[in-house]
């Protein structure tokens, strides 16, 4: 596959990390205004860096958009021109609507959005992807791309914006869990490096134990809580200064934020 992206910041290097790691491209453009910042990814054969834009339309197949809310409508602007009926947009960019797009590309382009999040650098990425309506014959291609890069699940567009807050938004949220029980085990005398790798590893095998049995969380908590026990005393205390209520409660507030974004 001939993949340009168009727009490498984080989230575009994250992608381009996860490509170059799965050998899921044929050539590979990443575009940015500033190139000194990706300079490391000339390293590859079969990566090209440029500004130019049109340069990466014209020789990629499957472009991917991975730039601000406000620099993405000038952008298709820019290349709409040079669009064929080979080439399949691929949007990462947060409330920009697939109609907003069609109205400037026009409604007869593939056109697919996803929603990755910085964990695809690792190709652990859970990514949420729809389409327009013509889209839906190439979204089998956004598909493979992704799922080589982690997960990914197609949903309607109206759930995009609460996909983007548990996805995207989420990878920060489970960073700073892991960041409050390295706290607390340092509290109870580790150093900080062992602190962080005992919480890094407790927070992948408790989504492992999940993924792989399927199972609910309480199933999975119901097994370590012994009554009177420590795990329980500790979960209650927990709950008694609001964690889980805080957690929904940022989730909401990412929500009505990314809403407020979208409606600009």
């Amino acid at each position: 596959m001939k993949i340009g992206i168009i727009g490498a910041g984080n989230l575009g290097v994250s992608i381009a990390k996860g490509l170059i790691f799965s050998n899921a491209f044929t050539t590979l453009y990443l575009s940015k205004r500033k190139l000194d910042d990706i300079q490391d990814f000339s390293e590859y054969s079969k990566v090209s860096l440029t500004s130019d834009n049109l340069r990466v339309v014209k020789e990629s197949d499957i472009l991917i958009f991975a730039v601000q809310p406000t620099q993405l409508e000038k952008i298709l602007y820019e290349i709409k021109d040079e669009l064929t009926d080979k080439h399949v947009l691929i949007s990462t960019v947060t409330g920009f609507k697939i109609p907003r797009m069609e109205s400037i590309v026009g409604e007869d382009h593939f056109i697919i959005r996803s929603m990755p999040n910085t964990a695809i650098a690792v190709g652990k990425s859970m990514t949420c992807l729809c389409s327009n309506e013509k889209g839906q014959k190439r979204i089998a291609i956004a598909e493979a791309i992704f799922n080589r890069l982690g997960s990914s699940i197609i949903i309607p567009e109206n759930k995009m914006q609460a996909a983007t807050v548990i996805c995207a938004s989420g990878v920060a949220f489970w960073m700073r869990l892991i960041r409050a029980t390295t706290q607390g085990a340092v509290q109870l005398g580790f150093d900080a490096k062992d602190a962080q790798e005992l919480s890094m590893q407790t927070c992948l095998g408790a989504a492992s134990l999940l993924i792989e049995s399927g199972k609910h969380p309480e199933e999975e908590i119901d097994k370590v809580t012994t009554p009177r026990g420590c795990t329980i005393e500790g979960l209650n205390e927990m709950e008694h200064n609001g964690l889980s209520s805080s957690l929904i409660k940022g989730i909401q507030a990412s929500f009505k934020k990314i809403n407020n974004i979208s409606d600009q």
